[in-house]
């Protein structure tokens, strides 16, 4: 077996999550696949590079080793591949992709501030699975995607990403006469016999992650509601069930939108895009466009504001 690229990049996925399942989420394979690739590779170099703990899968000194050769290796690629896309003439179109975020209303403004000269179209998706379809297949150059903690959507080359906001809080929205609608926080556990609007982008993993964290406090959660996006709104309102939010939101008229006390419920946020649309310099431009709005909508809602202000290592580095 002859050693190439898709193997750095693999023990450099399994470095970054620390997981052999989440690596192989990440490059598209099974864990079957991503389990014979390793062992085919340990055995080129002569050792192993891994070592299953508690913790995860942990490099061991060799692999150390190998991980920071292979990211030498990987980022002089990168830069070769970054250098060749910026002598070439960029388009005039810039199609961007975002979840139904509140900065959604910025996104365009924001943008088009820093990579002028290019017209700025957006694709609002409930689900950051088909916000990766649209940039696999083309339709989109960046996107703007939400991913729930403990679940990865599949990003294949040429796609690659970059974390905007590392780790953030899912909020509940309940109706403003709800016996509990004044509270500052409510507990899981406290929800057990609400009806439940499905959560959007359940092929995202977040339906999945909604049971396994109400299951982890110890009911079942009765979903009753298939509503997309904001749609779910006024049955929220007339209390016929609550549902889980973006803590950006404002609340909508006649709810209340509260933090889930222990914070069982988190994503991350991140900038995906095409490499062979845009250089890095592009990329780094839309970056800051559009942590310029994710910013201008952190003060949308009180309580994120909040949340926020106590948690400075989840702002994006600018």
């Amino acid at each position: 077996m002859d050693l190439d690229l898709r193997h750095l990049r693999m023990v450099c996925a399994i470095a970054e999550t620390g997981s052999l399942t989440k690596a192989a989420a990440r490059l598209g394979l099974s864990q079957p696949a991503i389990t014979s690739r390793l062992h085919k590779f340990e055995e080129l170099v002569g050792g192993r590079l891994f070592v299953r703990t508690r913790a995860g899968s942990e490099p061991t000194a060799l692999g150390r080793q190998v991980i920071s050769r292979a990211r030498i290796v990987l980022h002089e690629i990168d830069a070769l591949v970054d250098d060749l896309l910026a002598a070439t003439t960029p388009s005039t179109e810039l199609n961007l992709g975002a979840n139904h975020f509140p900065c959604v209303a910025s996104i365009v403004d924001r943008v088009s501030e820093v990579v002028p000269g290019r017209a700025v179209s957006l694709r609002i998706e409930p689900s950051s699975a088909l916000l990766a379809d649209g940039l696999a297949h083309g339709w989109l150059d960046a996107a703007l995607m939400g991913m729930i903690e403990g679940t990865e959507v599949p990003l294949h080359a040429p796609i690659t990403m970059r974390t905007l906001v590392p780790r953030y809080p899912i909020f509940v929205a309940l109706s403003a006469t709800h016996a509990l609608a004044q509270r500052t926080s409510v507990r899981l556990e406290e929800l057990r016999n609400e009806r439940w609007i499905r959560p959007p982008g359940a092929d995202d993993g977040s339906l999945a992650s909604l049971r396994t964290a109400c299951r982890a406090a110890g009911f079942e959660p009765d979903i009753r509601y298939d509503a997309p996006s904001g749609a779910g709104s006024p049955l929220v309102a007339a209390g016929h069930g609550i549902r889980l939010v973006d803590p950006g939101w404002p609340p909508s008229q006649g709810t209340v939108t509260l933090p889930l006390a222990g914070e069982p419920q988190m994503a991350r946020l991140v900038m995906a895009w095409r490499r062979d649309r845009l250089n890095a310099d592009a990329a780094g431009a839309i970056y800051r466009g559009l942590a310029t709005a994710f910013l201008d909508h952190v003060d949308d809602n009180r309580a994120f504001r909040q949340w926020w202000d106590r948690h400075p290592e989840s702002h994006p580095v600018l």
